[in-house]
């Protein structure tokens, strides 16, 4: 076999016995040709193990094969956020298997200038993640590239997103929390500006509030922080325990994993049992909830499957290929573990406050 990788497509066809357009047609698919040249043809690429050149490929189909990922955050983490990084991951894998790679670019200004880049690149489409502002949106529906957005929300029909119901995961959380037997709730919320802290905590709270919780009673007390992380829940029940123990909480929800194991560090160093004084829930079910002791009841967000049909429904409008509904919501669901549960038959070991 000869070891050269890079044959032109002449020689291809000339070794096949065809024209270049016919060879060209049947290597990307388009266009007709009979059974016996196709099976001449391919025999021919297996030979040579002949491969196309991206440019050419691109110059034949008009597309690059490039796909723009553009994560507008204004504040760290980005990448290694611990949700967005799982969904970075499979667009990633995705693109890979589809056979599109990846410019990915991080926008903390939440500005133009990201998607001007991508544009210079000649993407053939971009997925936008979290929030971002509508002159975005709009800037992007000039230039007539196909679009979608990841875990953010807008009012305008037209844009294709995909996101979690945070809302009913919120519901969930306190069902569980109150199936447990507790009726004093301390809330740590995520920065209200994020769809998916603002949604979670209103499920949360309309929820007990159809189960007969509500703040009016001091059933539940709603504390805000201004970041999402570990350290941020650590600080914010530093700053509130000695009111969190004089009026009893016995449950402790957070927006998201890293706020809830944050706070549950202070309550354990202090002293505090949990489950058995105090249970702790989060939101994200990030590999590191599973990992810490005691292990993190959550609620799941389906990272796997938002990253993998982004680029899947993407591919679909780049292609043209039907219609896509413009909204797509992900279900969840709760991870019961030890910070709530602690038996093996599932039931709640604390009982809480009646």
């Amino acid at each position: 076999m000869d070891n050269k990788l890079n044959h032109s497509l002449r020689e291809l066809a000339q070794l096949a016995g065809v024209s270049k357009s016919t060879a060209s047609r049947v290597i990307s698919g388009n266009g007709y040709a009979s059974p016996e040249v196709r099976d001449r043809v391919l025999k021919a690429v297996e030979q040579l193990r002949y491969k196309p050149s991206a440019v050419a490929r691109a110059m034949v189909a008009k597309r690059t094969y490039n796909i723009g990922v553009i994560v507008f955050r204004d504040r760290l983490p980005i990448v290694s956020h611990t949700l967005y990084g799982r969904i970075i991951d499979e667009i990633l894998m995705s693109a890979e298997e589809m056979g599109y790679s990846i410019f990915l670019k991080t926008d903390r200004e939440m500005s133009l200038r990201s998607t001007d880049y991508m544009l210079e690149q000649r993407v053939d489409g971009l997925i936008l993640v979290s929030r971002l502002q509508k002159n975005v949106i709009d800037y992007v529906k000039n230039f007539n590239i196909p679009y979608l957005m990841v875990n953010g929300s807008t009012e305008d029909p037209d844009v294709v997103h995909l996101v979690s119901n945070d809302e009913a995961g919120g519901e969930r959380a306190a069902q569980h929390l109150y199936d447990c037997g507790h009726r004093k709730f301390f809330i740590i919320a995520g920065p209200s500006e994020h769809r998916s802290h603002s949604l979670r905590l209103e499920g949360f709270r309309k929820r007990l509030e159809s189960l007969g919780v509500s703040s009016e009673q001091d059933g539940f007390t709603i504390a805000e922080s201004s970041e999402s992380s570990f350290d941020s829940g650590r600080k914010l029940m530093e700053e509130h325990y000695v009111a969190f123990r004089e009026e009893r909480y016995s449950a402790l929800f957070s927006t998201n994993d890293m706020l809830a194991l944050g706070a549950m560090k202070v309550l354990m160093e202090r002293g505090v049992r949990v489950p058995e004084e105090v249970s702790v829930m989060g939101y994200d079910n990030t590999e590191v909830a599973g990992m810490y002791h005691p292990s993190l009841t959550t609620v799941s967000v389906d990272a796997s499957g938002i990253g993998r049909d982004a680029v899947s429904i993407l591919d679909r409008l780049i292609s043209g290929e039907g219609s896509v509904p413009r909204l797509i919501e992900y279900e969840s669901e709760v991870i019961v573990r030890q910070s709530t549960n602690g038996r093996e038959d599932g039931t709640c070991l604390g009982t809480g406050n009646t």
